[in-house]
């Protein structure tokens, strides 16, 4: 199977995912990669897919979480630019230890737990988000109490081999989310 074009990659999250949260987040992260893309002037189309699909496996397998993700990309013939990215957004978790080597994974890196942040910030001040304050969110994301599960050190770690400052990321990300309502 080559790689999905976005209806057929949503397709597939639809079919593996059922959670609303957790798709709410792959298309946040999926918005957020694609504006990145765009930025660099990458692939839009694997970056998108890559941020949509990245927790497919979640749900089902969150304990292992994304072994069977990365299983079945293998089997599905997907790009290892893609299949890396996935393996390093978990960083420190579930015994992976995969440091982002290309600017595709360290976008994930970056973009993945941020949007938590973004949607919890969302879910107490009924703001649209590209109308957030980058302010407001890094005042919120320096806060550990707000949005605690939210993985505060892999998001610096992203930015790091992303070349991007944290500034530059959340006002990036305000912008690239304004789409989104």
């Amino acid at each position: 199977m080559p790689l999905p074009n976005k209806d057929e990659a949503r397709q597939l999250l639809e079919q593996h995912v059922s959670d609303e949260y957790q798709r709410h987040h792959a298309l946040m992260v999926a918005t957020a990669m694609e504006g990145y893309a765009n930025l660099f002037q990458q692939d839009a189309q694997l970056w998108y897919v890559t941020g949509l699909l990245h927790d497919i496996d979640f749900e089902q397998h969150p304990e292992t979480h994304p072994r069977e993700s990365l299983r079945w990309f293998r089997e599905w013939n997907y790009p290892e630019e893609l299949i890396h990215a996935v393996e390093a957004h978990a960083y420190g978790y579930n015994g992976f230890a995969t440091l982002p080597q290309t600017k595709l994974a360290a976008a994930l890196l970056a973009c993945d737990e941020i949007s938590g942040i973004f949607y919890a910030y969302r879910k107490l001040n009924p703001v649209r988000y590209g109308e957030m304050k980058p302010s407001s969110i890094k005042k919120k994301l320096k806060e550990p109490a707000f949005a605690a599960k939210v993985d505060r050190r892999t998001i610096h770690l992203g930015c790091e081999h992303l070349g991007v400052s944290i500034d530059d990321h959340v006002a990036n990300l305000v912008r690239f989310f304004a789409g989104l309502g």
